[in-house]
């Protein structure tokens, strides 16, 4: 469809003419329903997909043994709370009274083990309820990046395409059934970037709309909100301090900041992007130094929009804690982050602490009131400290064998494992291996290899068009990938692991759609080239599937037999 600049354009050139009203009414349904039902129906087949028996293994996966537990405790009890050894058995065997009175110390926000809890509280505290709120979001995702892409694109099969894409990758996909904290976080940075990309091109239009009508009027550089030359100078300002996208933009930030503190990086990423890009709308409409003038005009209210209401969903997110921050302050004030000094000499060694170092709100009198909101902030803030300094000081001797090196990640380089049943002897669970030999089921934290390799390659092609081509599209995926990757080179000595990546895949996804359409071209006239590029894109997507099809009963526990299983372990470090 033709853009509302454009159409606004060749309005005021005399060249607009009024279509009939059965050509607009089929626009306005290619817009509304021809863009939102194949999305719809890609979303509802992820959600299919990822539901189905949802509730295998039947067990406290990975890290699920912490979140779960975590969720059901704000649910129920406001807060997070301690429980025992035994405690999985226990609530596997339907007993709920698995938890302790004292408050556990969580080093993640809480956001994603609310979603957790949504789940749980429709469902009950099994594994189906607890992986729920993790499927939903998954599909969600799908959904949110078809419309995305088809925004950034304005082609619905483009669109359809990275959704589909996104619904068969084999790491989003066991992350999408497991109550894990990174499929929400990738779910709140996609919602935010979609936000600031709406935000572009809500600017222009606002914009188009604004410009004069008659830029050779001299009263057209007049501001006509008070009769001075700063219209020329500086654009519209007063009636562009609304910026809905952006303010619903801040929450969705705020969000994925909750559920981890790595969508920091992206958020000052995408917060510079948004002050580029709204100079360069000011610049198309004749404002001079556009970049430092829209610092002032569109950055700083884009800070408030982003920065402050991203912080103020964030302290919310904490309300549970700030209630009960009293058993907070008495279980915690005193820990060894609080009395962290210096690091230990070695591995061997023990860090240097200091005893007599306590929150400072431990021992001032409880106050009340607005003086105990202003307290319970304050031991938030101290909460905070400690988190950090267990994140920075007391995990860098640690191991754990599936950590992995995060340059290696877009090629896969150590998959992780979350469930494991070996050793099955034939003629047991159906097992018909030989009689020499045994079968197994798995769950494995891989992603399907044709999308991570090919969105590899496409993420240089993209930094290429981006830097060569200067297309704002390919910027939206390279400043993606590289916001949510690169910070974890710097933290490459503590234990990571590769489904911290799920953060990247939806750029990956991006700069991979963005590929394909340019091998198909924008032009609907049927040439050699175009036919050449709609059969390797087509491929593209199809051997996608058909990978993730090989790969499917390793991702969902399926019984192999141990050749069949060696068979999709292409590598060594795979194992």
């Amino acid at each position: 469809m033709t853009s509302p600049i454009l159409a606004r354009a060749r309005e005021r050139a005399g060249r607009a003419v009024a279509p009939p009203a059965v050509t607009r009414a089929l626009a306005g349904w290619s817009t509304r329903w021809g863009g939102w039902l194949p999305a719809l129906g890609v979303f509802a087949l992820a959600l299919g997909m990822r539901l189905w028996h949802l509730g295998t293994p039947r067990e406290f996966s990975f890290d699920e043994t912490y979140y779960a537990k975590h969720a059901w405790s704000l649910l129920n009890l406001g807060y997070v709370r301690d429980y025992p050894d035994d405690a999985n058995d226990r609530i596997l065997g339907g007993d709920l009274d698995a938890w302790s009175d004292d408050p556990e110390l969580v080093v993640h926000p809480e956001v994603g083990k609310w979603a957790i809890a949504l789940g749980i509280r429709l469902f009950g505290m099994d594994p189906f309820g607890w992986r729920f709120s993790a499927a939903v979001a998954g599909a969600l995702l799908v959904l949110v990046l078809c419309r995305l892409v088809r925004r950034m694109t304005g082609s619905t099969m483009l669109g359809l395409v990275a959704g589909v894409l996104m619904a068969f990758d084999g790491m989003h996909f066991v992350l999408s059934r497991l109550a894990l904290l990174d499929i929400f976080l990738a779910l709140f940075i996609t919602c935010g970037v979609a936000c600031v990309v709406n935000d572009r091109f809500w600017l222009r239009a606002r914009l188009a709309h604004l410009v004069p009508e008659r830029p050779d009027d001299p009263t057209a550089r007049l501001d006509p909100l008070d009769g001075t030359a700063r219209w020329a100078a500086w654009g519209p300002v007063r009636r562009l301090l609304w910026r809905p996208w952006l303010l619903t933009g801040g929450v969705m930030w705020g969000l994925a900041v909750g559920t981890k503190w790595t969508a920091l990086y992206p958020l000052a990423a995408f917060g510079v992007l948004v002050w580029v890009w709204s100079a360069g709308a000011r610049r198309m409409f004749g404002v001079r130094r556009s970049l430092l003038r829209a610092a002032l005009t569109d950055g700083l209210p884009a800070f408030g929009y982003l920065v402050l209401v991203a912080f103020a969903t964030y302290v919310l997110s904490w309300t549970g804690w700030l209630i009960h921050a009293d058993q907070e302050e008495a279980a915690f004030s005193s820990t060894q982050y609080t009395q962290f000094v210096a690091p230990a000499a070695d591995c061997d060694g023990q860090a240097e602490t200091d005893p007599s170092k306590r929150w400072p709100t431990a021992t001032e009198p409880d106050a009340s009131g607005l003086g105990e909101v202003v307290q319970s902030l304050r031991s938030l803030w101290y909460y905070h400290e400690d988190v950090y300094t267990f994140h920075t000081q007391y995990l860098n001797c640690s191991t754990h064998p599936y950590q992995s090196d995060p340059r290696g990640w877009l090629l896969l380089n150590r998959p992780v494992g979350v469930h494991a049943e070996n050793d099955i002897a034939p003629g047991a669970q159906g097992c018909d291996a030989a009689p020499d030999s045994s079968c197994l089921r798995q769950v494995l934290i891989l992603g399907t290899p044709v999308l991570w390799w090919s969105g590899a390659v496409a993420l240089a092609f993209a930094a290429l068009m981006w830097l060569g081509a200067r297309d704002w599209r390919y910027g939206v995926a390279v400043v993606g990938a590289l916001s949510t990757w690169v910070p974890w080179f710097f933290n490459d000595d503590r234990p990571i692991f590769i489904f911290y990546a799920m953060a990247i895949l939806p750029f990956t996804v991006i700069a991979l759609t963005l590929a394909l359409g340019q091998l198909i071209g924008r032009s609907r006239v049927p040439t050699p080239r175009r036919t050449v590029g709609v059969v390797v894109a087509g491929a593209v997507v199809v051997l996608v599937i058909v990978n993730f099809a090989w790969f499917y009963p390793i991702y969902t526990a399926e019984l192999l037999t141990r050749g069949e299983w060696l068979d999709r372990i292409w590598f060594d470090r795979w194992i």
